[in-house]
Formats: structure tokens, C-alpha cells, sequence
């Protein structure tokens, strides 16, 4: 749903913030030791007086903590960066990244663009539905799992593939994704990468180039340069 401005600009609703229980500017956030040691390392990172570039990093760094991103949080972001929250707001509504509402301990992440969908995203979607009972969108009544379809992921020639947290499942099948899931809900993390043999993106068949050791230094050069 989106509302009309005076000026023609679209905003969409799902940008507002609305207080609730568990995200207000009450909500306890606080960095823990050990991360405001990192907090610290990434701001020396950038010039002195320009900590706003710290701001996604630092977000991440919350967003990791927490498992998603309180307006608290934000807050505490803006504070340590010495920027007005609207800075840090700005960029948390902007970013698909950041989660603003309560997210599962796996956050499942369905490419459904045109290379995935030519290669039937369709029925890893489906599968995914199917064997945690919820759509996108919504999580699973044990908090462990919530649903997502997004854009290009950027592995493309690994269609159809899978973002579950920080890792890439790619060359899916519906009973790779069932046996992904399944062994998330074990307590274990399966390799990421392709599920179909392959290493990285090479093609399906085997390497056809770069299949012999490179030339050494030095080859190719006229004798007489």
C-alpha cells in the first residue's frame, strides 16, 4: 500500500515505524563488550569526523546481535556515530538487508528473477512452503525459520539457488532444499555451494578451459624486448 504526496512522491507504508511492544525506543539494546570493541575498529576504519560512513557496517553489526533490528537499536547506532537518528533511519528502511521486525534464527532467501524462475524457482519456493508450513513472509511458529522471495542474489549461473543467512545454497532441487531444511532444524549448517557436484560456477560438464597448469613467467615475450 502506498500514499500519494503533495510533491507526487510515493512512499510506501511499510517504511513507517509504529510503536510496538517489542520495538519502541524502550526496547533494551545495548552493544555488548566484545562488539563495541568492533564498533570501535570499524569507525577507525574511515577519516575523523566522517563516522556517518560507519553506518551500515555498524548496523550489521546490531542487526547481528539482536537478529534484527529494533528502533532502539537504531537509536543506539545513531548515538555512537554522533549523527541524527534520521540518518541511520534513512538507511535501515532503504537497505533490504536490515530487518526492522522480528526474523527467524534462519532467514530463508528465495531468488525467484528471471534466471532462477527459468530454471523452476518455482518449485523450490513451493517445496520450502510446503515442508515449513508458512508463506512468504512469515515465520514459523518455533521462531526458527522465516521466509523471504527476493531479487537476484548475483549466482545466476547456480540457478535455481537459496540465501539461508550468510550462505549460498545453489543448483537446488526440491529435495535438496527439504534436506537443507531438514538438517537446519537438526541443529547442523550443510555445506553451502552447489548441490550438484559441480565446484563453484564451472560448467555442469567440466572445466573446457584453463585445464593445464599456467605458463610460467615470462612466456610469451619477444626475446628481444
Amino acid at each position: 500500500m502506498r500514499t500519494l504526496l503533495a510533491s507526487g512522491i510515493f512512499i510506501s507504508l511499510r517504511l513507517l515505524h509504529r510503536d510496538t511492544a517489542d520495538n519502541n525506543p524502550d526496547t533494551p539494546f545495548e552493544f555488548t563488550l566484545e562488539n563495541m570493541k568492533r564498533v570501535e575498529a570499524i569507525i577507525n576504519n574511515y577519516p575523523k569526523g566522517h563516522k556517518q560512513a560507519a553506518t551500515i557496517p555498524v548496523l550489521d553489526l546490531a542487526q547481528r546481535q539482536h537478529g534484527w533490528l529494533p528502533i532502539s537499536a537504531m537509536n543506539k547506532v545513531a548515538e555512537i556515530l554522533e549523527i541524527p537518528p534520521m540518518r541511520v533511519y534513512e538507511v535501515a528502511t532503504f537497505y533490504t538487508m536490515f530487518n526492522r521486525q522480528p526474523m527467524g534464527k534462519y532467514h530463508v532467501q528465495v531468488c525467484t528473477t528471471t534466471p532462477c524462475m527459468l530454471c523452476d524457482s518455482d518449485s523450490i519456493l513451493q517445496a520450502i512452503q510446503n515442508k515449513l508450513g508458512i508463506k512468504v513472509g512469515e515465520t514459523t511458529p518455533d521462531k526458527l525459520f522465516t521466509l523471504a522471495e527476493v531479487e537476484c542474489l548475483g549466482a545466476c549461473v547456480n540457478a535455481p539457488m537459496v540465501q539461508i543467512n550468510d550462505n549460498y545454497y545453489e543448483d537446488l532441487k526440491p529435495s535438496d532444499i527439504e534436506h537443507i531444511l531438514d538438517e537446519l532444524k537438526a541443529g547442523r549448517v550443510p555445506p553451502p555451494g552447489p548441490r550438484s557436484g559441480r565446484f563453484s560456477c564451472e560448467p555442469e560438464g567440466g572445466l573446457t578451459s584453463l585445464t593445464e597448469p599456467p605458463p610460467g613467467p615470462g612466456f610469451g615475450v619477444r626475446a628481444d624486448l
